[in-house]
């Protein structure tokens, strides 16, 4: 009898087959950890990417430029970087990065003003001061902005600074204006109105863009020689979306306990901002992940203008969505 159960034991163990080892991969996000990046965090805690073989590390970016230099040197296996910070690099310097899934289906590109600046449009921007981190996608986009609502682009002052440091800067108007998703507007606000002031969203998208915004990269080489690890990886992906959506107070727990800075209040009302831009009518026409050729040449047309790039340079080189689920 004895014999008999060991036996059954070791049967069922070379049937098994020896224990997958978890691949290690590293995920550079594009910005500090705030609500925004709740679903990531709450992803890795609730072990999605680990049921995929993956045990995912995150880091904070600091804008979407830096996040594809760092995915194109090697540091990262995966990147959280805006759509035309991945376009403009492919076509400037053919950086070996591409968009690998949609996040934001639209833009939440905004700029965030104190009330008492008396700032309440785009236009009239002439000599004023904004903060700016390097290779913040804001950066990209603005000079577009400006010129539909008159302003002349040349003639503002940037002021480099850490992501950290940009809503102090503001709200104590050392700067005029700050570029902010406007899904950051609840936390910010908050600071601001406990000093005193109030913060007035200025959105991009009241000038007609229509645009992808956030993305999923990685580099050509992670594609074509590690597809499996990639196509599990966005499996991971949209199971941490889609259950962040459906339980946004939990998965904002996961993400405060791993980024203790963020409030959960703050936490809830980011993410609950950020769903509205991924779980969109575009995506349940396009499929969640998915670029919409029309949109898509939409975008890079605007990212064309703003940096004076060839418009006719085809922005479906910068993609490769093959590995979505």
């Amino acid at each position: 009898m004895v014999f008999r159960t060991i036996a059954a034991g070791l049967c069922a163990l070379l049937l098994a087959g020896p224990a997958r080892a978890q691949d290690r991969a590293l995920l550079q996000l594009d910005w500090i950890p705030t609500g925004e990046h709740a679903a990531y965090f709450a992803g890795a805690g609730r072990g999605f990417w680990r049921e995929q073989g993956i045990e995912l590390s995150l880091t904070r970016g600091y804008g979407s430029g830096d996040t594809v230099n760092k995915l194109a040197a090697g540091a990262a296996q995966f990147g959280v970087a805006d759509l035309g910070a991945v376009l403009a690099a492919r076509a400037r310097q053919n950086v070996p990065v591409r968009s690998i899934s949609a996040i934001y289906t639209h833009s939440p590109h905004s700029l965030f003003v104190v009330k008492s600046s008396g700032i309440t449009s785009f236009r009239g921007l002439e000599g004023k001061r904004i903060a700016v981190t390097p290779g913040n996608s804001h950066r990209l986009y603005f000079p577009e902005v400006a010129r539909r609502a008159g302003t002349n682009p040349d003639r503002i002052t940037w002021v480099n600074t850490d992501a950290s440091a940009m809503a102090a800067l503001l709200i104590s108007r050392r700067v005029d204006a700050a570029p902010f998703y406007s899904i950051h507007h609840y936390y910010t606000n908050k600071a601001a109105v406990a000093a005193g002031e109030e913060i007035v969203v200025l959105p991009f998208v009241e000038t007609g863009f229509a645009i992808y915004a956030a993305s999923i990269a990685a580099t050509d080489d992670m594609i074509q020689k590690n597809p499996d690890l990639v196509r599990r990886f966005l499996r991971g992906l949209q199971k941490s979306l889609e259950w962040s959506r459906d339980n946004q107070a939990e998965a904002c727990k996961l993400h405060v306990q791993r980024n203790p800075e963020v409030a959960q209040d703050d936490c809830e009302a980011s993410l609950r901002a950020v769903m509205s831009f991924v779980f969109t009518d575009h995506a349940r026409e396009t499929g969640l992940g998915r670029f919409q050729p029309e949109r898509m040449a939409t975008t890079w047309r605007v990212v064309a203008e703003s940096l004076q790039l060839d418009p006719n340079w085809d922005p479906t080189g910068a993609i490769n969505t093959s590995l979505l689920p």
